[in-house]
Parts: C-alpha cells; structure tokens; sequence
C-alpha cells in the first residue's frame, strides 16, 4: 500500500516536473541541485558581512543574526518559488551587487534607514511582478540599449571587488592619492591574499564550489594562524527575524521622496536585466530555451523572480534574485524545477549553521576573496562592449568607471543613462533613441541638480 503510494506520488512529480521527458532523473535532480547549493552557499557568509551591523556599516546596518536568517529564508522561498511555479532549475537568493548598493549607497553613502531601504526592495519588486506579467517588460527591455545593460552589468562587477579590495586591506585610503596599496605585513590581509589564490585556483580548475571552497580554505587558514576565532558551536534554532521581518511594509510611506525615486528605479532597473539575462543565460545552457531564441514560461519566470524580491524585503534582506551560479547545477545534469527544489532543501538546513557563518562573515578579510572574484565575473561583461563605436563606449565607459570611482551604483547607471542620448544626437542618430532614456535622462538630470549633495 505504502508503495503504491509512492509510486504514485512519483508519478505525478514527475509529470508536473516532466522530469523523465527531459532526459533527467531524480537522482541526477537531487545531485544537480546540491552543486547549485554549493555554487552559491558564500552568499550565506557574505550577505551579512555586506549588510550587517557587524560589517563595514556598523550600528547603520541590519543585524547580523537576522540577516544571515533572512537571506537563508529568502533563498528558499525564492528558489521554491522558480522551481514550483516557473520550473526552471534556477536558484535565488539576495544578489551581490544589489546588496553593496543597498548598503554603500542607499544606507551609507544617502544616509537612508535600512528599514527603509527594505521599503525601496519591497516596492521595486511589486513594480517588478507587474512588469513581469504585462508585456510592457517588452517594451522595458528594448528601450535600454545593449551596450549599457553590459556596460551596468560590468560596472557592478568593477564596484564589488572594488570592495572587497578595500575589505582585503590590499587597496587603502590615501590623502595624496586617494587610493594606494596596503600593507602586505599585515596578517588580515596576508589572510585575505592567501583566500584570494586559492579561490582563484579553485575557479581556474573549474571546481563548481570555488568560492565556497576558498571560503572555507581561508577560514581554516585564519583559525589555526590565530586570525579567525573558532565558533563556539556548529548548529542551532533560526533567530532575528523579529527584528526585520515586516519593517518594509511598515515603513513604505517613507518611500515616496526624491532620493528613494532614485533608488526604487536603481534596484528595478539593476534586477529586472540582471534577472533577465541570468535566465536566458542559463535556460541556453540547459537547452531550454525556443528555437527563435525566446524563454518559455518568461513571465512566469521573471514574476517567480520578482516574488523572490518582494518576499526578501518583507523578510529582512536586499534584492532576491536568480543566481549564474546555477549553471553549475545544470552542466551536472539539472533540467527542471526539482533541481531548484533540492537547492531550497539545502539552504533550509543551512538556516541551522548560523554559528558556522557567523564567524565567517564577522571577518572581512575571509569574505574579500570572494567579492572580488564575484566581481571579476561581473566584468566579463566589459567583452560584450562594442568599444569600436564611441556613440556605445563613451556611455558605457563612463557608467562602469563612476560606479567604483564615486562609491555608487546609483551614480555610475546616472552618467551612462544621461551620456547616451548626448552623443547619439551628435552621432546623428536621434531617432534611434527611445523616449524611454529620454524620461531617463531628464529624471537623472534632476537626481544630480537636486537630489546629490
């Protein structure tokens, strides 16, 4: 009876699923999904050091117990959420990039409450779901030119190993240069040099958890040299979401001002093609996607991501967003919505290790390593750039140069969306312009003239 049962129940998974029609198995699901889980586990070490009260931000940020806890749910919500609805085997969880401008822009650099910040994710991921289910996120993805999603994409990548450079202590502050190399005599940073390396090697030889692995290498490195404490335990319950969970809702009404216009559409814009390119992206390497080229189930796959925004903010922690690193679960073998549901499962018992990645993510140095390298795959992007054409590279140089040089995300997307229109008029090309970045232009101009100090 108990058999039939299972049969049964198998069955149907794998209708709903079409795991068997796609060539996989469950097993091979199971297996595929635990590669993505270590693919992109870091984030569970480095969300908090980016936005928690323990990091960079101090008594600004968000506390570090609850953000390690709301990223760890976060992730399985949104994950479930694409492998359930959308089912594709594309995990989630808060994206490196959109958590740096969450902190560093919006909290630091605008002096913006994190409470309202969460308000700010909450509200660009509802903008989001419903661009998502209408087809003006058709028209959205073809007003923005190529060469300036690269051209964010890039910059970004540029900005976060900016950061961890800065975290490593290999790039310092100086009063003559404003920048110069740190000192390499420094145990911290011989630490955060030596994760670097090894992370580095990690990646080269192609191992699927490379980050993580140069995580753990490093923390193991900072233990026994003294650098790094040793935890005081290995498991226990889920905490600190009292602290975060729900302060979006309550303080949306804080939302509505110029600067958070600015940082509403930021995340929107930084998301919806970030969201849409990691997609397309991994659904051609799945083989997933329709002979024109096109995503199938595209609206339900950006709304499933756009949920995954929308539920983070509410639980406490930046952008949900769906991971590359899930590629590594579909060169082993991942082709459907069980793949991500295995990953979910993995970040579900995660939520128990706080005391692991705690002591992790307290110690800059040991995350560093892995900003920067998130960074340098970022940068890939700079490639794509058609640098040939100065009607293309002037914007889009300036966008990726002024996201790392004025410690913004915000201001870097700013200077390209105003630059663009400029030199496609004097190139004669007017007409190309969509009147899209010219709204764009108009409302950046206002950001500089009246909302910068």
């Amino acid at each position: 009876m108990a058999s039939d049962v299972l049969t049964r129940a198998r069955t149907r998974i794998d209708g709903y699923f079409g795991v068997s029609s796609s060539g996989s198995t469950f097993r091979r699901e199971a297996m595929a999904g635990t590669i993505t889980f270590l693919a992109m586990s870091y984030v569970l070490a480095v969300n908090p050091s980016v936005l928690g009260d323990e990091g960079p931000l101090g008594d600004k940020g968000i506390p570090m117990q609850a953000v390690f806890t709301a990223t760890a749910v976060a992730a399985v919500f949104g994950t479930l959420v694409m492998g359930i609805w959308a089912r594709y085997p594309i995990a989630l969880a808060p994206g490196m990039g959109l958590n740096a401008f969450f902190a560093f822009t919006v909290v630091l650099g605008m002096g913006i409450p994190w409470q309202v910040a969460l308000s700010g994710t909450l509200l660009s991921g509802i903008i989001f779901f419903v661009l998502a289910i209408t087809k003006v996120r058709e028209k959205i993805l073809n007003a923005i030119p190529l060469q300036l999603k690269f051209a964010v994409a890039a910059g970004i990548g540029m900005f976060v190993a900016f950061l961890g450079l800065k975290n490593a202590g290999i790039v310092v502050n100086s009063d003559a240069t404003l920048v110069t190399l740190g000192d390499f005599t420094e145990g911290t940073t011989l630490l955060a040099l030596f994760g670097l390396v090894v992370t580095v090697i990690f990646l080269v030889i192609g191992w699927h958890g490379a980050v993580l692995y140069g995580i753990v290498a490093t923390t193991v490195v900072g233990m026994v040299s003294g650098l790094v404490a040793v935890p005081d335990g290995v498991a226990e319950m889920p905490k600190g979401l009292d602290q975060t969970f729900g302060q979006a809702i309550t303080h949306l009404p804080d939302v509505f001002t110029g600067q958070m216009v600015v940082v509403v559409l930021t995340m929107l814009f930084v998301d919806f093609f970030d969201s849409s390119g990691t997609l397309i992206g991994v659904a051609n390497q799945a083989n997933l996607l329709n002979k024109d080229g096109t995503l199938p189930r595209a609206a339900s796959a950006l709304a499933a991501d756009s949920v995954g925004t929308t539920a983070g903010a509410i639980i406490g922690t930046s952008t949900t967003t769906a991971y590359v690193e899930s590629t590594a679960g579909v060169s082993a073998g991942g082709r459907t919505g069980l793949t991500a549901v295995s990953t979910a499962g993995w970040f579900a018992i995660a939520m128990f290790c706080y005391p692991i990645f705690s002591v992790i993510a307290g110690v800059g140095e040991v995350t560093a390593p892995a900003l920067i390298v998130v960074g340098v795959l970022m940068a890939r992007a700079l490639g794509d750039i058609d640098w040939q054409h100065l009607e293309y590279s002037v914007p889009a140089f300036v966008t990726v140069i002024m996201m790392p040089l004025t410690y913004s995300i915000a201001n870097g997307l700013a200077m390209g969306m105003i630059f663009y229109p400029i030199v496609m008029v004097a190139k004669g090309r007017v007409k190309e312009i969509h009147p899209v970045m010219w709204a764009l232009m108009a409302m950046f101009l206002g950001y500089f003239f009246f909302l910068v100090e």
